[in-house]
């Protein structure tokens, strides 16, 4: 059991230092998002966006896909 909880353990960290590293902007299929108020007057963070190409089904939101920044998966149906 404990060498289960380790490899847990260890598997975590790389993630983060992971998500981290390309965090770093290292992702040439993406582009940042500067952060803008929406016409409601809420404020929207800036984020990493993929870059357009065409099709949904590679876009961090997808489902499937993992944005690798944030470690979200995605969960919506691509239109086309």
């Amino acid at each position: 059991m404990k060498q289960v909880a380790l490899a847990a353990a260890l598997m975590l960290t790389a993630t983060a230092a992971h998500a981290q590293y390309l965090g770093s902007g290292s992702n040439p299929n993406s582009h940042g998002v500067s952060g803008y108020t929406r016409s409601n007057g809420t404020y929207v963070q800036p984020y990493q966006a993929t870059n357009p190409n065409g099709t949904q089904r590679d876009n961090y939101g997808t489902s499937g896909n993992v944005n690798p920044y944030t470690g979200a998966t995605g969960h919506r149906t691509p239109r086309y």
